[in-house]
């Protein structure tokens, strides 16, 4: 029976692995990596199986997902295209900011080419995957894509010219470094650090759970918070005074900056 092949055992694939364990996916996933120590914690965790050499895994893909960095990419694809076994049909890159035209340049072999920008969070089956179809995908190819992806999270097809700025945008990091500074802030403040962080967790996921659940416009749901005169209006207000959408801009720019030169390379 052919698998879900993996080639990259870091931290995507772990999260992926183990998301589609936890949403009790039983398909033979198998991972090739050149670090041991990487392909026995994933079998532990994942119940995957470690492919003995990049051939085997190629061999045995029904869809073979490049998992390694945007650095590695043409490297991996370079070995694939020589290593002896014909790729399936059908290659997903989770690579960011690799574009259909390199990866086709790359590897050469007359593959259909998926890109998808899981999230970590995926690891709980919560995690957003984008996803965009090069030319000649079939229907058929992009239902099987997105129901993978769809155990794990909510997926979205976007163009492929979106995909670098939704790569900016979607990353839980933004929420963890949301966290971490509002928190610190608490703390100076005068909040001790347990409730600080307790405080700046409710505000930012219990914030997103009202929106999501009230269906409400998000400018509705500022205006009913910022009362004139209140706490929250004053915070807010200081917020927007000191820089805070144009700091969140040129953070984003600088995500697309840096997909814009792993196209590059």
């Amino acid at each position: 029976m052919k698998a879900t092949v993996f080639l990259g055992g870091g931290r995507i694939t772990g999260a992926l692995a183990a998301g589609l364990r936890l949403a009790g996916d039983r398909r033979r996933i198998v991972v090739y990596d050149r670090n041991p120590e990487k392909l026995r914690a994933l079998r532990k965790e994942s119940r995957i199986e470690i492919a003995p050499d990049l051939k085997f895994a190629v061999a045995n893909a029904a869809v073979l997902i490049i998992a390694v960095r945007p650095a590695s990419v043409k490297e991996m694809l370079g070995e694939v295209g020589v290593c002896g076994a014909a790729p399936p049909s059908l290659c997903v890159s989770l690579a960011a900011g690799i574009p259909f035209r390199n990866l086709r340049r790359w590897l050469g072999a007359p593959v259909r080419w998926v890109r998808a920008m899981p999230s970590p969070v995926c690891r709980i089956g919560r995690g957003l995957t984008p996803v965009c179809f090069d030319r000649g995908v079939a229907n058929s190819d992009r239902v099987r894509v997105r129901k993978l992806f769809a155990l794990v999270g909510p997926v979205i097809d976007l163009p492929e010219s979106q995909m670098d700025a939704i790569t900016a945008t979607h990353s839980p990091t933004h929420g963890y470094h949301a966290l971490a500074n509002l928190a610190e802030a608490a703390q100076r403040a005068g909040l001790n650090r347990q409730a600080a962080l307790i405080a700046a967790a409710h505000a930012l996921s219990d914030g997103i759970a009202y929106w999501r659940e009230s269906e409400l416009e998000l400018a509705e749901l500022l205006q009913e918070a910022a009362t004139p005169g209140g706490i929250a209006a004053a915070t807010i207000a200081a917020l927007d005074q000191a820089g805070y959408a144009r700091v969140i801009s040129k953070g984003l720019a600088a995500g697309i900056a840096q997909a814009h030169r792993n196209a590059k390379k």
